[in-house]
């Protein structure tokens, strides 16, 4: 497993390079790792599926603030 660190630059990165379709492209991803049984792949994806849904409530809470 990648370290806490890299699983957050990582969440930023895959929101950065697909906006609002990164749930869709977490989702194929899980798709494409569970297919081929890897499951180290799967836990690492479903880390940084975790990361972006905080960041992306993070963001909403920072839009009801203002």
């Amino acid at each position: 497993m990648i370290s806490d660190r890299e699983l957050w630059a990582c969440a930023i990165q895959v929101i950065c390079a697909h906006g609002n379709g990164v749930e869709a492209f977490i989702i194929a991803r899980l798709t494409e790792l569970a297919n081929v049984h890897d499951l180290a792949g799967v836990k690492t994806w479903k880390a940084i599926a975790a990361r972006v849904e905080q960041l992306r409530d993070m963001r909403g809470l920072d839009k009801a603030r203002q």
